[in-house]
C-alpha cells in the first residue's frame, strides 16, 4: 500500500465505527455499493451489512481488499478522486490559525446547519444535497493575512466537501472573497458572531452556489457538538 491507502487503512482500523468510515470512503470515492459489490464479487447485502456493522469487525484482508477495489474503481474512470486526495491530503491538524476534522460518517448539509443552530442566509434549497466529509474552523484575520496562495489547498485536509467555519469576522466580506478568488471551494461556508452579512459576501455566496450560515456558537462549543459526528 502507498501513504494515501495505508492512511485510509489506518482511519477503518482505528475507527470506533469501522464500517461507517468504509462508508463514507466509499461514497468520497463515489462509488455505488453495486459497483463495489461486482468488483469484490460480493453480495450488496454483505457490502450493507459491513457499513451498517451489523458483521464483527473487518480484518486486515477485508480492509486491503477494500481499498484496492476503491482506487482501482477510480483509476479506471481516471483517478480524479486520487489525485485530488493526494492533492489535499494531510493529517487532521490544529495549526496556529486553522483546525482541520474530518468526520467519520459523512452529514448532510441541512443536518450540518441544524446542528450548529445556524441561520441560513443564502442558497437554503442547496443544503439538501450537499454531504459534508468535514470541517475546518479558520481564524479569518490571520489566514488573509498571513497564508499564501500555495498553502490555500491545506485548509482542505482530504477532500474538498466540507464546510469552512470562519471566526474573527466583522462583515463577511474577506472570506468570501477570497473564496471567490480561490480554485477550490467549500461546499459551505459557516459565519460565527456577526450580527450583519455584509451584501457583498451574499451576492458571492450566491454566485457561487455556496450556502451561507451564521451561528452564535463559540469555537470549542463547534467542536464538541461537531466531533459527536
Amino acid at each position: 500500500m502507498d501513504t494515501l491507502q495505508e492512511r485510509i487503512a489506518g482511519e477503518i482500523a482505528l475507527s470506533e465505527s469501522p464500517g461507517s468510515t468504509m462508508k463514507k470512503w466509499r461514497e468520497l470515492f463515489g462509488i455505488s455499493q453495486i459497483e463495489l459489490a461486482k468488483h469484490l464479487k460480493i453480495s450488496t447485502s454483505t457490502i450493507s451489512d459491513y457499513e451498517g456493522n451489523r458483521r464483527t469487525s473487518p480484518g486486515v484482508g477485508i480492509i486491503k481488499r477494500f481499498i484496492t477495489a476503491l482506487f482501482t474503481i477510480d483509476n479506471q474512470r481516471g483517478g480524479e478522486v486520487i489525485r485530488n486526495l493526494e492533492k489535499f491530503s494531510k493529517e487532521s491538524e490544529e495549526g496556529s490559525f486553522y483546525f482541520i476534522k474530518d468526520f467519520t460518517a459523512p452529514i448532510s448539509g441541512t443536518d450540518f446547519a441544524r446542528l450548529l443552530d445556524a441561520k441560513i442566509i443564502s442558497n437554503p434549497n442547496q443544503l439538501d444535497s450537499i454531504k459534508l466529509f468535514g470541517y475546518t474552523l479558520i481564524d479569518s484575520l490571520r489566514v488573509i493575512l498571513e497564508i499564501s496562495p500555495n498553502e490555500y489547498p491545506r485548509l482542505f485536509g482530504t477532500t474538498n466537501e466540507r464546510a469552512f467555519i470562519f471566526d474573527q469576522v466583522s462583515t463577511g466580506r474577506s472570506p468570501m472573497v477570497v473564496i471567490r478568488v480561490a480554485p477550490i471551494k467549500p461546499k459551505i461556508v459557516v459565519i460565527q458572531n456577526i450580527d450583519s452579512v455584509d451584501k457583498l459576501a451574499i451576492k458571492i455566496s450566491q454566485i457561487e452556489r455556496i450556502p451561507l450560515l451564521t451561528t452564535r456558537l463559540e469555537a470549542e462549543e463547534l467542536k464538541v457538538r461537531l466531533n459527536n459526528i
